[in-house]
């Protein structure tokens, strides 16, 4: 049996990167024992428009939220890769880089997840990695299923655990659910604050702040 701390893996466009990201991810890495958790910010992401402002920039911008956690990494293969980001090929690219043994867990809001059938080559994803799922307290999880579409619901309640060890025991398959502070905090909100010139403190780390103000970043002409 398997008995290694996981690798979580946390995506997203971070445009910018914001404290509830942050949390989330701290409050995982805690909570079910990760030993380090990878920020791989969306190149051009599947089911949105790209980002106005570069892919380099919001890189960075994670570089410095991190920075003095080592249970935290930037990973910039989807801004270095052409075309479509795809989680599946994220997750495929580091199971090589891996291994076959090595616990890998994708990293999830409770919002995102019934979306899943609309990822490219869903259905793989579980043979690549475990995916945890971050709820807020007080959502009731017995509510989930019914939020499903067919196909997921069946793989959700066939793959799921209550037991955090079982991501160690494993490479991946599992779905696990995790209760997390969660804050109310979005990228929209702070873009919407920053392009009309209202302050986003204690929304975003301060360096962040202070590399979008040095940047010029998040005017009304790119605050999307």
């Amino acid at each position: 049996m398997l008995k290694s701390a996981p690798l979580g893996v946390l995506g997203g466009t971070f445009n910018p990167v914001h404290l509830a990201h942050l949390r989330l991810a701290e409050e995982l890495a805690q909570g079910i024992g990760l030993e380090r958790v990878l920020f791989v910010p969306a190149g051009t992401p599947p089911h949105r428009q790209p980002p106005k402002v570069d892919g380099r920039h919001r890189l960075e911008m994670i570089r410095l939220a991190v920075a003095g956690n080592p249970s935290f990494a930037a990973d910039d293969r989807e801004i270095r890769r052409q075309g479509i980001s795809y989680t599946y090929d994220t997750l495929a690219e580091l199971r090589a880089g891996i291994g076959d043994r090595r616990p890998l867990c994708l990293l999830m809001g409770a919002d995102a997840f019934p979306a899943l059938t609309t990822w490219h080559r869903w259905t793989e994803l579980f043979a690549l990695a475990h995916i945890v799922i971050a709820h807020r307290p007080g959502f009731a999880l017995k509510d989930l299923p019914a939020a499903l579409p067919d196909a997921l619901r069946q793989a959700y309640l066939q793959r799921l655990t209550a037991d955090p060890a079982a991501l160690g025991a494993a490479p991946a398959g599992s779905v696990l659910a995790h209760e997390i502070t969660a804050l109310d905090i979005s990228a929209t909100q702070v873009r919407d604050l920053l392009a009309r010139g209202k302050a986003a403190r204690y929304l975003v780390p301060d360096a962040v702040l202070d590399y979008i103000a040095r940047n010029h970043l998040y005017k009304e002409t790119d605050a999307r």
